[in-house]
């Protein structure tokens, strides 16, 4: 009972538990062959001292092991934004649906679904090495493991290279080096290129978008092996997504970005008008996509319709922070974005089209095309038989002009034989 109370106030301030821990107030109580009777029956053991320790140096040593082992997962959780990186990995392993044919290998979309999480893990780790000041003078943040103090800045700069470098390897040998190198890519640009300029120029939102885009085109090119037009489609919806999603969050957080020394949109528009129209005209460019997706074959017709009904529906929200800038109209459009983009991704998913349902498409339109030529040719035979017939009964008694190469005046074969009038 009193090992549970210790273990739950080391527990509660994890630095009393690293201090306790390194100090060796733990091994000299595991190693110790000292303790006295009364401390042995209290534990609950044999009255016998020599026996009770070592009776209960295992299970005191597996609990003191299990209770740092949850200590650090919790912080390599909190490190990586767990929460965040499954986001990326679901915008990840929907890209590698739509670029699978008909069959979805597994084991791929295991693999690249393991890579992005680590890449993903190592960037946002990164991040907090570098802003560790910045988040120390934020509310929200500065619980969070580095400034809090509950781990050091070499453990945690080790955990993110160690896991960015395996995540990368684990994506080239599985998938292939596309792949791996846009996962690579995409790290650089995340952890050295937005995280510096947030403190720097407004435009690192937009820096964020191209950011958030690349992981549903990592998962297209770990299943397809190239990049095409219509693996566009997804990441374009998460660039135009992340925009309206990511001014709503900087409207409602200005003091906090402010207090962190982030230079945001929203801290230089007092009025929120620019925030607000930035947000409305993402939402906007966000409506086409649902007709590209289908007009490109990736998906059916009904994924048109569904698409442009939840775009409407952000956008109007948008309209509405537009025309009333309150906090409540921002959190509602910030709502209205987190939903979104799973509506969007599961349509995507339950209306894509198969490879054999894109040759069936492409057949189908081919037949239409052949009957239409070959009614064209029909046609076009018929009538240069009437106009053969009308020159033969014009020219009669008259010696008819000699005939012309067929390919030489009329080179395409839909088209009716040319006639030619006669001079009087």
């Amino acid at each position: 009972m009193m090992l549970r109370k210790s273990s739950k106030l080391l527990l509660s301030n994890p630095n009393n538990y690293i201090s306790a821990f390194t100090a060796n107030s733990v091994f000299p109580r595991l190693f110790s062959h000292s303790q006295t009777p009364s401390s042995s029956i209290k534990l609950g053991f044999l009255n016998n001292v020599s026996d009770g320790i070592r009776a209960s140096a295992t299970p005191a040593s597996a609990f003191d092991l299990l209770s740092l082992g949850r200590l650090f997962g919790r912080c390599y959780w909190e490190l990586s934004k767990a929460r965040l990186s499954l986001l990326v990995v679901a915008t990840s392993g929907t890209g590698y649906v739509l670029g699978s044919g008909n069959a979805i290998d597994l084991a791929g979309l295991c693999w690249t679904c393991t890579g992005t999480m680590m890449v993903a893990a190592s960037a946002n780790s990164l991040n907090q090495v570098f802003e560790i000041s910045n988040d120390a003078k934020m509310k929200r943040t500065m619980l969070r493991p580095l400034p809090s103090g509950r781990i050091s800045i070499p453990h945690a700069a080790t955990w993110a290279t160690s896991v960015g470098l395996a995540g990368t390897a684990l994506l080239a040998y599985n998938t292939n080096m596309l792949t791996a190198g846009l996962a690579a890519s995409n790290l650089f640009l995340y952890a050295f290129v937005y995280t510096p300029l947030k403190q720097i120029h407004p435009i690192n939102t937009w820096v964020g978008a191209v950011v958030g885009a690349i992981p549903p085109l990592l998962g297209w090119t770990a299943a397809s092996g190239q990049i095409s037009l219509n693996g566009m489609i997804l990441p374009a919806a998460l660039y135009f997504w992340q925009i309206p999603h990511f001014m709503a969050l900087a409207y409602l957080c200005r003091q906090d970005y402010a207090a962190g020394g982030y230079r945001m949109l929203s801290l230089a528009d007092a009025s929120g008008q620019r925030t607000a129209s930035v947000a409305l005209r993402n939402c906007l460019y966000l409506i086409p996509l649902g007709f590209l997706a289908c007009d490109w074959g990736v998906t059916s017709g009904w994924f048109c319709l569904e698409s442009s009904l939840i775009t409407l529906a952000m956008s109007a929200a948008a309209f509405s922070f537009y025309k009333d800038r309150t906090t409540q109209k921002a959190r509602k459009m910030f709502h209205a974005s987190l939903l979104y983009l799973p509506v969007f991704m599961s349509g995507l998913m339950v209306h894509r089209l198969t490879t054999d349902n894109q040759q069936c498409l492409v057949e189908g339109n081919t037949k239409r095309i052949v009957e239409l030529s070959s009614s064209s040719e029909t046609i076009a035979e018929e009538s240069g038989n009437v106009n053969r017939k009308s020159v033969r009964h014009s020219t009669v008694g008259r010696q008819a002009r000699p005939p012309v190469a067929y390919a030489s005046v009329a080179p395409f074969p839909f088209l009716p034989a040319p006639s030619y009038a006669t001079t009087p």
